[in-house]
């Protein structure tokens, strides 16, 4: 470097330290990306800016990366450690070639893996963004653009604070040299696709130019879609058609975003405040994932699950922090009531009526404008389950944004869409209290500003807060799979809805809540509520709630759920000491040391916690409850019992096991509740260990209940074969209410309809009914014998009696 330079970099450096401040992505490179640092690391940058590369230079060496400035030293030689893939413009010239010493530089390195086998230059692709505002939709630019000195020096003072410094993955030169050569032109083209790369990267953190919202109606107006829905709804209804268009005027006005990238930004640091007023920290997980998708430029549909009005803000503030755009966010009309209406309105939200059955051209404008969004490029959140869990268990989901989904991509959508789920979880729930008021009767409160400003009062902290980003479902791959001719049926007017659509739509909806189940995330509050809750007294000494924590955890160490759950840090000793500074527990001290109990009202809100993370111990707990109850079992009795109750526990948990894995992961539970010294297995006989029954007790009665209530239905349906489908839902749901009662079972879910009607269709699925609801006698009998065998006995001889009175 010449002195010249680096004196001017250097003069530099004191002018950037006060007006720049700049955010990784992602905010650990090391780790997330997977840059080993014993190797030699290039960066590349898509400009000739000295102000970028001194903005990279403070943020590499905050994250313990190589300097950009050091050089790099192969065999003898100095080198730059960086790269410009553009020429840096100025007032008179902007010509955007790439430079030739960069080529010459990229050619240099890929020639030195030909004599030196063992060395492995890692390229860094770098994007210093200063700020990420959109353009607009009217005003043509190219998308990707280098400034000259005015504009840089524009940039600093007026986004300087909203700087972003990303990091892509890795490129292997080692590899590049191996499989494409070492010649020029192989630099010429690595060059090449890096200023595609960066084009990309720009897009996903800013996202496509914003239409003028009158600009946009009047394209939606002109569609030909709802230009025949217009002309059928005027001779329908007997208007005029100026009448009819202004009538779907106000609907589109009525449904549109009017997203604003200032509100967004002034969002964040509100935000922020929130989050830390409200809780002790945000865990986010596998963003990098979603990341990609966005810079290989799939268009993402995010599906979390939903626990509270929280999660709205929650995930785009953890989207936008994450260096990508917030999203386009489908919500209930009965959030659009001032102020907070316009307020999610300019931050993405669009409305969405709860029920549009039977308004052919509200229906077909919701459509076209989602199929709009989706061929301009914006990214997409919908809640399928359709509003907030009260129980804390996932809903079955409503599948009609998802058909219609389906059906933008017949429309001739050119970009790869995917599904992402997300997992939203909290330590604090804050309508939880709500939620129970509703379960027990009380009429749904109507969302006002009166709310909102209740709510606020009650601000305090919440402990904290998950996002968990699982699994991606690419359609179109999901599609080629499930109906392989689906192409066919593209159509560019959209009135194409082909028989496979319902049954994909179903089984892609299951797919979906259980990639979202899979990514749970378990935390302090609800493993302790877990354990607690499976006490008949709801109390348990302090060292024995450590010990089922312990025995939690290790399970779901050493027998991993899923790939996408995670679980909290730190000892069982201080997640128990965590919980305790939440505040949702009664502790009270004997000179054997504390208890550690739930009163009644908490008892019922910490179902909640606990039916966040049921699911994953669905399978351990039903292994557990039956050595409790049946003391000893071979390993082959075990496993038949698990195949024939799981389809029920899958069903109405979203399981991710399919059948053939059910024997590998019942041997692997067995071996994990034998390490910890809680069965013992001789000769293919598994026996409880009678020293150490307590922790065994406490996770078998995790879904003691589950159980109960599919011995309800089945005992029902074999003593009145002929009962129909909605008969024999409300008669198991009264005989819960009962058991409830008498036996102090408070989980709202226990007794709630729904559970009953995912029970009856499983009932179908498994042959125990058949098409027309038949009963198969002798197969329900079986299984209504063998669920008994798993109950307590004082409560089988009260579902006994109250099927009996009930027949």
């Amino acid at each position: 470097m010449s002195s010249g330079q680096s004196l001017y970099r250097s003069l530099l450096k004191l002018p950037l330290s006060a007006l720049v401040k700049g955010t990784a992505i992602p905010s650990n490179p090391i780790d997330d990306l997977g840059i080993d640092i014993s190797k030699p690391v290039v960066y590349a940058l898509p400009f000739n800016s000295n102000v970028d590369l001194l903005t990279l230079q403070k943020k590499a060496i905050e994250l313990g990366l190589p300097d950009p400035l050091e050089p790099i030293v192969l065999n003898g030689k100095e080198r730059h450690r960086f790269v410009f893939i553009a020429s840096r413009p100025t007032l008179v010239h902007s010509d955007n070639h790439v430079p030739n010493d960069s080529i010459e530089l990229f050619s240099d390195l890929l020639k030195e893996h030909e004599t030196d086998k063992a060395l492995d230059i890692q390229v860094i692709p770098t994007t210093v963004l200063w700020g990420r505002k959109p353009g607009k939709e009217e005003v043509a630019k190219p998308y990707l653009q280098a400034m000259n000195g005015p504009q840089k020096t524009k940039a600093i003072l007026t986004s300087g604070r909203d700087c972003m410094v990303r990091f892509s993955s890795v490129v292997s030169l080692r590899y590049m040299a191996d499989v494409h050569g070492t010649d020029k032109s192989i630099a010429q083209k690595l060059a090449r696709v890096a200023r595609i790369h960066f084009s990309r990267q720009k897009l996903a953190a800013s996202g496509p130019d914003l239409p003028n919202r009158q600009l946009l109606f009047k394209r939606l107006l002109r569609s030909p879609v709802i230009e025949q829905a217009i002309q059928e709804h005027a001779e329908s209804n007997s208007v005029s058609i100026e009448k009819a268009r202004k009538e779907a005027h106000t609907i589109m006005d009525e449904i549109a975003a009017d997203f604003s990238y200032n509100l967004v930004k002034s969002g964040k640091t509100i935000l922020s405040w929130l989050w830390n007023k409200l809780y002790q920290g945000i865990n986010v997980n596998n963003a990098a994932t979603v990341r990609r998708l966005a810079q290989d430029g799939h268009e993402i549909v995010y599906v979390p699950c939903h626990r509270s009005h929280m999660d709205y803000l929650l995930l785009s503030y953890v989207l936008y922090n994450e260096g990508m755009v917030p999203p386009h966010i489908a919500a209930g009309i009965n959030l659009n009531f001032f102020p907070a209406g316009p307020i999610f309105r300019r931050g993405g939200a669009f409305f969405i009526r709860r029920s549009f059955k039977g308004n052919k051209l509200y229906s077909t404008i919701f459509r076209e404008y989602l199929s709009e969004l989706f061929s301009k490029g914006y990214s997409v959140e919908y809640f399928s389950e359709g509003g907030r869990s009260r129980t804390g268990r996932l809903l079955q989901a409503k599948t009609g944004m998802l058909a219609m989904t389906i059906q933008a991509m017949l429309r001739g959508q050119k970009r790869p869409v995917t599904l992402v789920p997300i997992y939203i979880g909290y330590e604090h729930v804050m309508e939880v209290a709500t939620y129970a008021k509703e379960l027990r009767g009380k009429h749904k409160e109507k969302e006002n500003a009166g709310l909102v400003l209740k709510t606020l009062r009650k601000l305090r902290n919440f402990g904290k807060g998950y996002v968990n980003f699982g699994e991606p479902i690419p359609l179109n791959h999901y599609l080629n799979e499930q109906a392989p001719n689906w192409t066919q049926d593209i159509d560019p007017m959209g009135a194409s809805r082909p028989q496979w659509l319902n049954p994909i739509v179903n089984s892609l909806a299951t797919k979906m809540m259980t990639h979202i189940n899979d990514a749970a995330a378990c935390n302090a509050l609800t493993l302790c509520a877990t354990a607690l809750l499976a006490s008949k007294q709801r109390a348990l000494s302090r060292d024995n709630l450590i010990k089922q924590i312990d025995c939690y955890l290790s399970l779901l160490k050493n027998v991993p759920y899923s790939d996408t759950a995670t679980l909290p840090q730190g000892s069982a000793d201080k997640l128990v000491n965590h919980a305790e500074s939440l505040d949702k527990f009664v502790i009270e001290s004997d000179s054997l040391g504390d208890i550690i109990s739930l009163d009644r009202n908490q008892s019922i809100l910490m179902t909640y916690y606990r039916n966040n993370i049921i699911h994953l111990f669905a399978l351990p707990s039903l292994i557990a409850q039956m050595l409790i109850r049946q003391h000893s079992l071979s390993v082959e009795e075990i496993k038949f019992n698990v195949a024939k109750l799981y389809p029920f526990l899958k069903k109405e948990l979203f399981l991710n096991l399919d059948m053939l894995e059910l024997d590998s992961t019942t041997d692997a539970i067995l071996k994990e509740l034998t390490r910890q010294d809680l069965i013992i297995i001789d000769e293919g006989r598994v026996t409880m260990n009678q020293s150490n029954t307590q922790s065994l007790m406490l996770l078998g009665r995790t879904i003691s209940e589950t159980l109960q209530r599919y011995a309800i239905t089945l005992n029902l349906l074999v003593c009145n074969p002929d009962l129909g489908k909605s008969d024999l839902e409300q008669r198991s749901q009264d005989i819960a209410q009962r058991l409830g009662r008498l036996h102090g079972i408070n989980a709202p879910e226990f007794f709630d309809k729904g559970v009953f009607s995912a029970m009856f269709s499983t009932l179908k699925e498994q042959k125990y009914l058949d098409r027309e609801g038949n009963c198969d006698l002798a197969s329900s009998q079986d299984l209504a014998t063998l669920l008994y065998a798993f109950l307590y006995p004082e409560v089988r001889l009260t579902i006994q009696e109250s099927v009996c009175q009930a027949d």
